[in-house]
């Protein structure tokens, strides 16, 4: 593993945790985009291996924290991977966020089902939670294109990729 990779990916999931409790009334309901937006900016800068790992290691940290629920380990690691996977073979931040939207809130809202059933208790439909993850990953998404665009606009991105490649 790339140390400097390990480092920048560590400095993301603190900002990740820190910025955890920020939320944004939708209607009804709350918006947690933090995640979804690292998942976007870590894809970008890191792939799809970083994202799966910072997202994991995020929703460890965030349950120890008291923080989270075990709910967010599906969505996010399933929505870290997709998302990476796309934007590494399309280099488009448009798709990118459509495999975020897609791995997050529909594949992870899914995949949430068992675990809130078998490992929480909970009786619930399978859809669920798909409803309320596709609000927060598509928030956190539309945040995640800005900053992606100001990184780029900055040169940030383009000096993070060549200084992790050495």
């Amino acid at each position: 593993m790339n140390q400097k990779k390990m480092v920048v990916t560590a400095m993301l999931i603190g900002i990740t945790v820190a910025l955890s409790p920020l939320s944004i009334p939708v209607g009804t309901s709350r918006c947690f985009p933090v995640q979804h937006m690292m998942n976007v900016i870590i894809a970008v800068i890191l792939g799809p291996g970083y994202g799966v790992s910072a997202a994991f290691v995020t929703s460890v940290i965030r349950n120890l924290l008291g923080m989270g629920t075990l709910l967010a380990f599906p969505g996010s690691m399933i929505g870290a991977l997709l998302c990476g996977i796309v934007y590494k073979y399309t280099r488009n931040i448009w798709m990118t966020s459509a495999g975020e939207i897609v791995g997050t809130g529909v594949i992870g809202g899914i995949a949430a089902y068992p675990v809130a059933a078998l490992l929480m208790g909970k009786q619930v439909a399978i859809f669920t939670f798909v409803v309320p993850f596709l609000v927060s990953t598509t928030g956190g998404c539309i945040l995640g294109i800005i900053l992606v665009k100001i990184l780029e606009k900055t040169g940030v991105i383009s000096y993070l990729s060549d200084s992790l490649l050495n």
